[in-house]
């Protein structure tokens, strides 16, 4: 896993790139939380490629309890891949309500990503 800083609009943000899957758990979201918190950062970027399928089936509660300690740490994560596959009322809906706060995203880009952290 490699992280790339961007500095856009006089911030720097980390995107997580990777062939590999970052997230299987939630332990590896909080060791994910930690590192980027620690480094001094306010939000990241990863794609929804690097989180396990399990994150997007909500009966896992994968997603609850990773989003959860995003939000109680104040970090602003953003997840960009195309979510249109999902067929499921209850995770669109779930998309949409994350959608309309500031601190967790589901966008199409990572150009959309970026105005979501900052």
């Amino acid at each position: 896993m490699d992280l790339n800083i961007t500095h856009y609009n006089g911030k720097d943000i980390p995107e997580v790139i990777s062939q590999d899957i970052i997230i299987s758990n939630y332990e590896d979201a909080l060791d994910l939380l930690g590192s980027i918190y620690y480094q001094g950062y306010d939000g990241i970027i990863i794609h929804k490629k690097n989180i396990h399928e399990d994150f997007f089936d909500l009966s896992t509660k994968m997603a609850g309890d990773i989003l959860q300690k995003f939000s109680n740490y104040r970090m602003k994560l953003a997840i960009v891949g195309d979510f249109s596959q999902y067929q499921s009322k209850s995770l669109k809906d779930f998309i949409f309500e994350s959608n309309k706060s500031r601190h967790i995203n589901f966008v199409s880009t990572v150009e959309e990503a970026f105005e979501k952290l900052v």
